[in-house]
């Protein structure tokens, strides 16, 4: 499928109730069925209806079950597709997993991939090991949470004689105020090295184990210039990307051509 000549991305900057899925739904639904014709996508943060718990034990849940649903009647009642990860349980084991949710109901996933070891994520949550592309209205989107940022090789665009593998490179995340510059460094470098848009979509607020966490959401375009930030308040905004500025850029600068081949084993 053709792409689509500007697709329109919804950044929803929230803070969230600490483990309280009911709340957080009910918030998110709140703030977000008012986009229906406005967005093609809607971006939530990670684990958006339970704020960055490790308490997986009490909070996960299988594929289908409340997220899914909600996602699935949300996604259709603004007619835009909806992203966000959840805490998710599947053969015994526990996924920080990123959900994309079409208007049609179907269901694609991302399981992080790098788990955040200074919280102990990896002593309960399995690594993800497949990294799909997904599409939406030809716009190809590669998916990525939070600590993935800081790990290029994983997010590196692939290309097939000029083509890329992917348009737009978008992170959700819990990410802290306290290294937040981090942040503000790397999406733009993950912009640039891989001639790609590039997403953050943040929270904001104070969770249950007292860690502030201060937005700073964004987006840049294939220079790593920047076209969108949310600073640090609650907001959702809009932001739309031109797949010709994209295109002529590619074909001017293919800086591609002499990237280094390697695997990922």
């Amino acid at each position: 499928m053709e792409k689509i000549p500007e697709i329109r991305i919804a950044l929803v900057q929230t803070d969230l109730h600490w483990e309280d899925k009911t709340a957080n739904l009910a918030m998110l639904e709140e703030k977000v069925w008012g986009l229906k014709g406005k967005a093609d996508l809607i971006i939530l943060p990670e684990m958006f209806p339970t704020g960055f718990s490790m308490d997986a034990s009490k909070l996960a849940e299988p594929m289908n079950l409340t997220v899914c649903k909600w996602m699935k009647q949300l996604a259709a009642q603004t007619q835009a597709t909806l992203t966000g990860s959840a805490i998710i349980s599947e053969g015994g084991k526990f996924f920080n997993r990123l959900l994309w949710v079409n208007p049609e109901g179907i269901v694609e996933h991302y399981d992080k991939r790098h788990l955040f070891r200074m919280a102990k994520e990896e002593e309960t949550f399995s690594a993800g090991k497949k990294l799909p592309v997904f599409s939406l209205k030809g716009w190809k989107f590669c998916p990525q949470v939070c600590y993935d940022l800081r790990f290029p090789v994983w997010s590196r665009n692939g290309w097939d004689q000029g083509n890329a593998g992917y348009d737009i490179l978008f992170f959700v995340a819990s990410w802290p105020a306290s290294r937040v510059s981090a942040w503000d460094a790397l999406l733009p470098a993950r912009a640039i090295e891989n001639l790609s848009f590039s997403i953050g979509v943040n929270r904001v607020g104070i969770d249950g184990k007292g860690i502030t966490y201060n937005g700073h959401s964004a987006a840049y375009n294939f220079k790593g210039e920047k076209i969108l930030d949310l600073a640090e308040k609650e907001e959702i905004q809009i932001v739309s990307f031109s797949a010709n500025e994209l295109e002529v850029y590619r074909s001017k600068f293919p800086a591609w051509r002499d990237a280094d081949s390697f695997q990922i084993l």
